[in-house]
C-alpha cells in the first residue's frame, strides 16, 4: 500500500499542537532519557516504539476507565487507547526531530497507528504501539511492517492510507468528548 502525506510539506509532521504536545516537560525528559541511550534515530525510534507499546498499557486490556488523549497526559497517567499511545509515540518521535504521522485502519472501530519517516529514509512505515497480548505481536520493523492486527477485506476492514499531520477529527472528538472509556468505546468512530 503506498502511504499518502495530507500535507506535502514534511515540516507538519514535526509540528506541536494540542495532542502531539511535545513541547511539554513531561514530554521532553521522556524523550531525553530514551534518547541517552540511542546512538542514532533508528535506535532512538526503535526504543520510544517499545517505551509505549510496553510500559504504557492499552486500557481495554487493564480496565482502566481513564480517557487520556494528550501525548503529556498518556504519559504522565500511564494508559490509553490505541489512539493515545499512537499521539504518544508521535509526542516522543518528533520531540527528537523524527518526522511522525497519525494513520488509521478500519475494524469494528477505527485503530490508530504511527507512520515514522527516519532521516535519510524514502519512505514512511507504519508502526504499531498498542500492546502486546496473546495473539498480538506488533514489532518495529523498517523491512516491512508488523502491526497489531491484519486488515481481512473479506470482512470489510480496511488500510486507510492518508497520513495524518495532526489527529483525524472524527477520533479526536470521541476522545474529547469521552468522560471514561466504556463510554468511549460506544462513540469511536467506525470509519474515517
Amino acid at each position: 500500500m503506498e502511504l499518502i502525506q495530507n500535507t506535502p510539506d514534511i515540516s507538519a509532521y514535526l509540528a506541536a499542537c494540542d495532542v502531539i504536545d511535545h513541547g511539554h516537560p513531561l514530554v521532553r525528559s521522556t524523550a531525553a532519557t530514551l534518547a541517552a541511550d540511542a546512538s542514532d534515530a533508528y535506535t532512538y525510534a526503535k526504543a520510544a516504539f517499545a517505551f509505549i507499546r510496553d510500559t504504557i498499557p492499552h486500557s481495554a486490556d487493564t480496565g482502566d476507565p481513564r480517557v487520556t488523549w494528550r501525548a503529556s497526559d498518556v504519559l504522565a497517567q500511564r494508559t490509553g487507547i490505541c489512539h493515545a499511545k499512537a499521539h504518544a509515540l508521535a509526542a516522543l518521535l518528533r520531540a527528537r526531530g523524527i518526522p511522525a504521522a497519525l494513520c488509521y485502519q478500519k475494524f469494528e472501530v477505527v485503530h490508530g497507528l504511527v507512520a515514522v519517516r527516519l532521516p535519510g529514509a524514502e519512505r514512511w512505515i507504519r508502526q504499531d504501539p498498542r500492546g502486546n497480548k496473546p495473539g498480538v505481536d506488533a514489532q518495529f520493523r523498517l523491512d516491512r511492517e508488523q502491526l497489531a492486527f491484519p486488515v481481512r477485506p473479506e470482512c470489510n476492514e480496511l488500510d486507510y492510507p492518508v497520513l495524518f499531520a495532526e489527529p483525524h477529527s472524527a477520533v479526536l472528538q470521541c476522545l474529547r468528548e469521552a468522560v471514561d472509556r466504556p463510554h468511549l468505546w460506544q462513540t469511536l468512530p467506525t470509519e474515517l
